[in-house]
């Protein structure tokens, strides 16, 4: 690594950049473009989610104070706020989307041998979706309520690592239960969701593509016991039982057993139900899965905390989801660096000490490390004064 570049720089050298060159080309996403390219707008519009610019008056105003950095972030000028805005509403949001398929694809071969949930040889995902409200008058493409815009982040979340496997932007009025059309389904691999997933031929279809389920059983569920296993109720599980589906319509849907597991959780008093087409778990292991989900949760919180995916730099779908992908970008381009340098601290540390020394010449290794000027301030009151004026 370069001492002499930026952290800025360092960082962008992670980015596949001949692979982003031919996504450009494939899109012909610079034809006839002047000024302010593909990637160049991804610089742009990294430095804005690493230093927490707002708006594009903040990124104009930073970036022409930055005037002789520019080159370490491969800009010739500053853009103009119309340019940049122009860019957003003209740069095919599906090149970001694309490199971003690359950026998770390089992060989860990173992060495919730190330890699995619960010790399981089978990745464990959690799927879930999260809005983010927007202004009907400013979003109409984005309906959402009579009042009110939104869309929807749908989010497969790799529970090894925290990296998201698969994610789809829709507006607020999709249902939850149609990302699963689009899923790519591993076989062997569990796919951890609440009931708002329960679909029963869906599920089937995850588990005829051999993979491996839990979700939670909806009130009133109509089904019948097969058979019932023996369980030891100290750990919590009261009743661990195949069932089969009643009903002309989940009957024809899911024709096979499924496996209803009843659990209390000993801390809240909770019982709940889970529902799996596994049968070799413990049914203590399935209430473990099903808890690990929160992993989702917490990710949304945390996203939503430090990426700029909630205020917009423009109103148009093209420039809402080209903002959303670059940060996504952005967030695990940070998780490469983090695991190819195996650099100590979280995300999160390296977040805040890119925002305020983006554009510091230090090797991003020394980062971390404290500043002993400070300590070599405090070593010289010690010494001597020749001359007391």
């Amino acid at each position: 690594m370069n001492a002499g570049q930026t952290l800025f720089a360092q960082v962008m050298e992670f980015v596949p950049w001949k692979i982003f060159g031919r996504i450009i080309t494939r899109h012909q996403g610079d034809a006839g473009v002047r000024t302010l390219g593909c990637a160049e707008v991804f610089r742009v519009l990294a430095f804005a989610q690493l230093t927490w610019r707002e708006s594009l008056r903040d990124i104009e105003v930073c970036l022409a104070a930055n005037h002789a950095k520019l080159s370490h972030m491969g800009l010739t000028a500053p853009p103009a706020r119309s340019t940049l805005a122009d860019a957003l509403n003209r740069r095919d949001w599906r090149i970001y989307h694309a490199l971003v398929q690359r950026l998770i694809a390089r992060a989860r071969a990173l992060y495919a041998h730190d330890p699995s949930v619960l010790d399981l040889d089978a990745s464990v995902y959690a799927l879930d979706a999260t809005t983010i409200d927007l202004c009907l008058s400013l979003f109409e493409w984005a309906p959402f309520r009579t009042t009110k815009a939104a869309i929807k982040l749908h989010t497969l979340l790799d529970l090894r690592g925290a990296i998201p496997a698969f994610i789809h932007i829709s507006d607020g009025k999709c249902h939850e239960v149609n990302v699963l059309d689009l899923l790519p389904v591993e076989a062997g691999a569990f796919y951890v969701m609440d009931r708002g997933y329960l679909d029963f031929a869906r599920l089937y279809a995850l588990q005829q593509a051999g993979a491996f389920f839990v979700t939670r059983a909806k009130a009133g569920m109509d089904a019948r016991r097969v058979y019932s296993m023996p369980t030891d109720r100290g750990g919590g599980v009261i009743c661990d039982q195949r069932i089969l589906l009643n009903g002309l319509y989940p009957a024809r849907y899911y024709p096979d057993h499924l496996r209803r597991v009843r659990y209390k959780d000993p801390e809240s008093g909770k019982t709940l139900i889970f529902l799996t087409n596994n049968t070799r778990l413990p049914a203590l292991t399935i209430a473990a899965l099903y808890k690990s989900r929160w992993q989702v949760e917490l990710f949304f919180k945390w996203i939503k905390q430090h990426l700029r995916i909630q205020r917009f730099l423009g109103t148009s779908e093209n420039a809402v989801k080209t903002q959303i992908w670059c940060a996504v970008a952005t967030y695990v381009l940070i998780a490469i660096v983090k695991k190819e340098l195996q650099l100590p601290g979280s995300l999160y540390q390296w977040l805040q000490i890119l925002s305020v020394s983006i554009f510091e010449k230090t090797p991003i290794s020394c980062a971390l490390q404290p500043d002993r000027t400070a300590v070599n301030c405090l070593d010289s009151a010690n010494q001597l004064i020749l001359l007391d004026i």
